[in-house]
């Protein structure tokens, strides 16, 4: 598909998509027998409110919206033990299965990469299922260097983070 997908804040009227594309990506990931978030935890309410906070960015191709991602400066329910305010934080990264292997995902970090060295923090930080290999080597291929393991309600997760300093480890992509 030509050209980078552009990222824009989500706005309040963007809710409804930001929500019909994490239900898409839940469905796939069930289908594939990889399920990633419980009931409950895709409310359209409470994502909503998160949409109208700010804390979700939109990637669009050719103006149709191909991807989401929730973007935070704190995360004290999988990192509590940071204190200091040295990084940024990445959860809900999915994008509509048709822009799948288009770069969107990458965009998306990138954009937030660039986001996080301009607050200044030192980390962008993300955590996933420490039991799904692919989407492991997905972010370590990205730079994203593994942290540790922690253990939240009923997921296990891997903790990673992106050294954002330039010259880091990969650099922002």
């Amino acid at each position: 598909m030509p050209g980078d997908p552009t990222i824009r804040p989500a706005t309040p009227e963007d809710a409804e998509v930001v929500v019909d594309i994490l239900h898409e990506a839940a469905r796939w990931l069930e289908r594939e027998g990889k399920p990633m978030w419980k009931v409950g935890e895709l409310d359209p309410l409470s994502t909503a409110v998160d949409v109208g906070a700010g804390f979700f960015l939109l990637a669009e191709r050719a103006g149709e919206p191909a991807g989401v991602m929730k973007y935070q400066l704190e995360d004290p329910v999988f990192w509590p033990e940071v204190r200091l305010p040295d990084a940024a934080y990445v959860h809900r990264l999915a994008v509509r299965r048709r822009y799948a292997g288009t770069g969107v995902s990458t965009r998306l970090l990138g954009w937030a990469v660039e986001r996080t060295r301009a607050l200044p923090r030192n980390y962008l930080r993300l955590d996933c299922e420490a039991s799904r290999p692919r989407l492991r080597a997905f972010y370590e291929s990205f730079g994203f260097c593994y942290h540790s393991d922690k253990r939240v309600g009923p997921y296990h997760v891997a903790r990673y983070e992106f050294d954002v300093a330039p010259g880091g480890p990969a650099g922002a992509r």
